[in-house]
């Protein structure tokens, strides 16, 4: 169990209930995708969309955390026990906006992989190694569709035309600060003097916006409550757990294990991040350690005796027990916010969102 504020919750109550919204989202993507064909118009002598339809299906089936999923239906879930068709078709839209970013994404990082299996971009690397431009505009436009038929998950719900329209500008809104988050996270990497705001503005951009407050705000649009008057508060709330989140990231890539994340740790050091980890680590490192540090970042060829020795190197300095300082401040306050809301919404629901950022935190554990 873990304290949250003046509440006690059972953490495998928590559990329980994301278990639950995976398992009937699951579902509910299943029979998106089979229906997609005869939603999308494709001309009969096309062998390239059905391609691209499949290669969206297994990308977005293949899972991950659906924790937006989660975010989506708990908010529904603060104004009313049963919201109704609504939340899935918010749910379907949140997830396919996310296909689109990890699509993007691979592109951006030169992904081989994705989530087990092969990014989008080098399965069509893959199915044209003659033909590179092809391959690379193939993928641009199937995140492209994706982001599509985000807006049309949206746009053809049964919900009131009001709610559609107030869905839809908001996860239009939630696109555009991810695009203007991912372009700022690229200029981080080429300002050796990052800040702490810096990184703070690029996490509530590229990570808070479209992960947490827009799925709040979608969730309780479709349950019938004008999400407006609570902006402020929803704000400070995502941003705090996105900021939280994105800190959780950056740790674990090179503090993580390897095995557990099924994927190598340094990665951000290879790919010359200047993240929350690297800001930390600089900031608390010798001269001679920063050369060091400095020698790695943005090296693709990086050996794993390097990315151990900088370990040692944040190790020695404190920055694992400093950046899980920093993570568990950001819990704690985003819960706190949260339960102002107990007043006003449904105590059941407002617990989750107490409880969430510091389950977040006690996975790094």
């Amino acid at each position: 169990m873990f304290f949250v504020t003046d509440a006690v919750v059972p953490a495998p109550d928590l559990r329980a209930r994301l278990a639950a919204y995976d398992a009937h989202f699951s579902g509910l993507f299943e029979e998106y995708f089979r229906t997609l064909d005869a939603a999308v118009e494709t001309p009969s002598f096309s062998r390239f969309m059905p391609e691209c339809l499949l290669l969206l299906r297994d990308l977005s089936l293949r899972g991950g955390k659906r924790m937006r999923v989660a975010v989506v239906q708990e908010a529904a879930r603060l104004v009313t026990a049963d919201p109704g068709r609504a939340v899935d078709d918010a749910a379907l839209s949140i997830e396919l906006l996310q296909t689109h970013g990890l699509i993007h994404d691979d592109i951006i990082d030169d992904s081989p992989t994705r989530r087990g299996g092969p990014s989008t971009y080098y399965a069509y690397r893959h199915r044209f190694p003659d033909h590179p431009q092809a391959a690379l505009g193939l993928t641009v436009l199937a995140g492209d569709l994706a982001l599509a038929l985000s807006l049309r998950a949206l746009l053809e719900s049964p919900a009131p035309s009001a709610i559609r329209r107030a869905m839809a500008e908001v996860q239009a809104r939630a696109a555009s600060a991810t695009f203007v988050g991912q372009i700022i996270d690229l200029e981080r990497d080429f300002a050796p003097d990052t800040d702490e705001e810096m990184l703070h503005c690029v996490a509530d951009f590229k990570t808070a916006r479209y992960s947490v407050l827009a799925p709040m705000q979608l969730g309780l649009l479709a349950a019938g409550e004008q999400p407006g008057p609570f902006e402020e508060e929803l704000r400070r709330y995502a941003r705090l757990a996105g900021i939280g989140g994105q800190m959780r990231d950056d740790y674990l890539d090179l503090f993580g294990d390897a095995q557990v994340m099924g994927k190598p740790t340094g990665t951000d050091i290879r790919d010359g991040r200047r993240n929350y980890t690297v800001h930390t680590l600089l900031a608390a490192s010798t001269d001679t350690e920063k050369a060091l540090v400095e020698s790695a970042l943005g090296d693709p060829d990086c050996t794993d005796e390097t990315i151990g020795a900088v370990r040692e190197i944040a190790e020695r300095r404190g920055v694992p027990a400093r950046m899980r300082s920093q993570m568990q401040r950001c819990a704690e306050l985003a819960s706190a916010e949260a339960a102002g809301w107990r007043t006003r919404w449904r105590p059941e629901a407002v617990s989750f969102f107490e409880c969430l950022p510091q389950w977040a935190m006690d996975r790094i554990k």
